[in-house]
């Protein structure tokens, strides 16, 4: 038996996925979108090369987080400057930029490096049903 090492997906071997963020556990749903992504539900998975899948995300404000984390979970950015700190709760994160919730907790989930950049350029995520990407037939991925 030989074992087979891809060194760069066919553009042609990409699938499209949607998935439906409606009620759905924060973490849980990042730990699949990230696996989609790298591509670790294919046997062709390889780390070092992208064999993964693009992924569209739907419902991104509807996206249900366990205990109190609603109104405890922080959020923090630094400009680099002096009192450049900016904190914001889940909840407020919410209201102003809900697609940013799970973008943070997928990335948290990516390896640490360039190619994990080029991975999460395959994640677009959608606030409401609606999403600009019909054009490319993506199938529904029950999570």
């Amino acid at each position: 038996m030989k074992t087979t090492i891809v060194t760069q997906a066919n553009p042609s071997d990409k699938k499209w996925y949607l998935i439906d963020a409606k009620d759905k556990v924060l973490g849980t749903l990042a730990v699949k979108i990230a696996n989609i992504l790298r591509g670790r539900n294919k046997t062709t998975y390889t780390p070092q090369c992208d064999t993964g899948d693009y992924v569209v995300v739907i419902n991104a404000e509807k996206i249900a987080v366990t205990g109190q984390k609603e109104s405890n979970k922080t959020y923090a950015n630094f400009s680099g400057y002096q009192s450049g700190l900016h904190v914001r709760t889940l909840q407020e994160l919410r209201q102003k930029h809900p697609e940013e919730i799970l973008l943070r907790a997928v990335t948290g989930m990516m390896p640490k490096n360039n190619l994990s950049r080029h991975m999460l350029k395959k994640l677009h995520i959608c606030v409401g049903e609606n999403h600009p990407y019909a054009a490319q037939s993506p199938i529904a991925y029950e999570c």
